[in-house]
């Protein structure tokens, strides 16, 4: 599993979760994430959460920390598996911060209080499956009551180093149970 941090703002506007984007971006060929952080605005023609677009919901947000993985399958349950996973990952890591409040995980989504903290989707291309997660820095513009990494003083790019590695070992370490194993009858 490749990582990448990029220390580039990108804006994100949803055209980045697609096949290849990763490789196209950063050379990386492969089951790879990165992370980087921008501004977010995806407009409804590019949402992928056919629930948020029948809510007309949108997704903006003045600053975020993206997650972009892609995984060479085409299983989407396991991305999906995946994805809530990296959730879970991302909660731990930032119960471990003293200025964290208590954060719960609903579904693919974390929330402190009323508050959402993140957005999420795992979605599937013709040749792999994707994941884009994003954690709010600065939440301003947000369609729904939010709160930002800023608001707790978390370091993004302390964060997103810590979450890379810690995902690119978990893959790894799935992947060593996979084959210790003997069949069964």
């Amino acid at each position: 599993m490749q990582t990448r941090f990029c220390p580039d703002e990108i804006a994100y506007t949803g055209a980045q979760l697609r096949s290849h984007w990763i490789f196209e971006t950063f050379a990386m060929q492969g089951d790879a994430i990165v992370a980087f952080a921008g501004p977010c605005d995806v407009a409804l023609s590019e949402m992928v959460d056919l629930e948020d677009v029948a809510a007309n919901q949108s997704i903006r947000a003045a600053s975020m920390l993206h997650f972009i993985a892609e995984h060479f399958d085409n299983d989407l349950t396991r991305m999906v598996l995946r994805q809530r996973l990296f959730v879970c990952m991302i909660g731990e890591a930032l119960a471990a911060r003293a200025n964290v409040p208590e954060l719960r995980r609903d579904g693919d989504d974390l929330w402190a209080g009323e508050r959402k903290l993140s957005v999420s989707i795992a979605t599937a291309s013709p040749v792999s499956t994707l994941m884009h997660l994003a954690l709010n820095i600065d939440p301003t513009g947000a369609p729904v009551p939010a709160v930002g990494l800023a608001e707790w003083g978390v370091d993004p790019e302390e964060l997103a180093g810590e979450l890379l590695a810690s995902y690119a070992a978990e893959m790894a370490s799935a992947d060593r149970a996979r084959c210790k194993v003997r069949g069964v009858r």
